[in-house]
């Protein structure tokens, strides 16, 4: 995933206008002027094939799951497993039963760590995860550590947004019981070499987790190549509906795994002796879930490949290429996260003007950004700043949109000039 210095200058087989034709929110006016959407490492849009399939799921299926044998019950089962099935292709899992669906990536994240973390992590073990996580991948751990008695120990990252990674080697060791690591950084942009810190974990006994709610969308993600003990993601940046999550985990290690909440579904026999439990996936799938979620994820998936994720990642190259040049023009605009591998993120400052009020006044042009830590507060910490402006890409997004955001920053610069 080299990120090119200058876009391409051949054009690319990706039809991004007709994409955009399948996400009817992208036709809407915003004070005035068509709406640029460049939010989407917060939220990406939904096509109309996962607004239909949740639609079609409560006017033709809706009923609970699992238990029924009427026929509502029995279709809206198998287009829930049929949704786990997707989910198992689109990550190229070895079996449906690898496939966990949670609320979210946050949930998969703590799922792990209340339940492989309690069960193998102790005092005086350690976890080793990178200086550019999210809170999602940090406050778990000081959670469990907390409970265990193990020690958190955090790579640095370079002026560039980059691992260190001679330090990363030298904090994974005999004592580390699990490395994890975000595949995407959601404020610098920044692809890890996940691959390489996966065996660099297994070299030394520990299992490897990676954050993929960023990356699981912009480029194709084959958990098995990885060789990961656990990768997750999240429904709502995957073109899908919010409230549904992805954790995939190694069968073995799941199995060993005890269950993270109890109640109807996640059981085998219950008596008030002794409770058998479940096997997987419904052993970490407590209660009625989001049926409707998962079925809209499924839809979401099969877009998605459809569509191609390589054609979607190159595509995705040029734009953040032309982003990257038409921000460096702007003055008093300095970037931040310039890592030689990256995609869709643009992070920046803008010398004397707060991110905050450039949003406020983006915003007044149509432009959605984002501003602020972006749950990521050691990162701004370690750059000196107390926040940046985001634009995140997505496969929808143009050259034009970019253009309409250059336009806003020149007019933001003037405001505060």
């Amino acid at each position: 995933m080299s990120q090119p210095s200058a876009p391409t200058a051949a054009p690319s087989r990706f039809d991004v206008h007709r994409v955009r034709q399948e996400f009817p929110i992208l036709g809407l006016v915003i004070r005035d002027r068509q709406l640029v959407y460049l939010d989407n490492a917060a939220t990406t849009q939904k096509p109309r094939a996962v607004l239909d399939a949740l639609t079609r799921y409560y006017t033709k299926h809706n009923a609970n799951i699992h238990r029924g044998v009427h026929y509502l019950s029995e279709t809206a089962t198998e287009a829930y497993e049929a949704a786990r099935r997707t989910a198992q292709q689109f990550l190229n899992a070895r079996e449906p039963r690898e496939v966990i669906f949670t609320r979210n990536a946050t949930e998969g994240i703590n799922l792990v760590a209340q339940t492989f973390g309690r069960r193998h992590i102790g005092e005086r073990d350690e976890i080793v995860i990178t200086g550019m996580e999210h809170h999602s991948n940090i406050v778990p751990w000081q959670l469990l550590c907390e409970q265990t008695g193990a020690r958190l120990r955090v790579v640095p990252i370079t002026d560039d947004g980059e691992l260190v990674w001679e330090e990363f080697e030298r904090l994974v060791g005999a004592r580390t019981k699990l490395v994890g690591a975000v595949h995407l950084s959601n404020s610098l942009g920044t692809v890890n070499p996940v691959a390489r810190i996966v065996e660099l974990a297994h070299r030394h006994g520990a299992a490897a987790l990676i954050d993929g709610a960023q990356a699981a969308y912009h480029f194709p993600v084959d958990v098995q190549a990885l060789d990961c003990d656990f990768y997750v993601a999240t429904g709502h940046k995957l073109y899908g509906p919010t409230g549904i999550g992805l954790l995939y985990g190694k069968a073995e290690r799941l199995e060993d795994m005890p269950p993270y909440q109890g109640g109807g579904d996640m059981i085998s026999s219950v008596t008030f002796e002794k409770t058998t439990y479940n096997e997987l996936p419904h052993k970490f799938e407590a209660g009625t879930p989001h049926i409707a979620g998962a079925i809209g994820l499924g839809a979401a998936l099969t877009y998605l490949t459809g569509l191609g994720l390589d054609q979607v990642a190159a595509y995705e190259r040029e734009l953040l290429a032309y982003g990257t040049e038409v921000l460096q023009q702007i003055s008093g605009v300095r970037l931040i996260g310039t890592a030689s591998e990256k995609a869709s993120i643009l992070s920046f400052v803008m010398e004397g003007v707060h991110p905050h009020d450039i949003g406020t006044v983006v915003d007044q042009s149509g432009v959605a950004i984002r501003t602020g830590h972006h749950c990521t507060q050691p990162v701004m910490d370690r750059f000196g700043i107390p926040a940046t402006a985001r634009a995140s890409l997505a496969m929808y997004n143009t050259r034009e949109d970019i253009d309409a955001l250059g336009a806003a920053l020149e007019r933001a610069r003037e405001v505060f000039a």
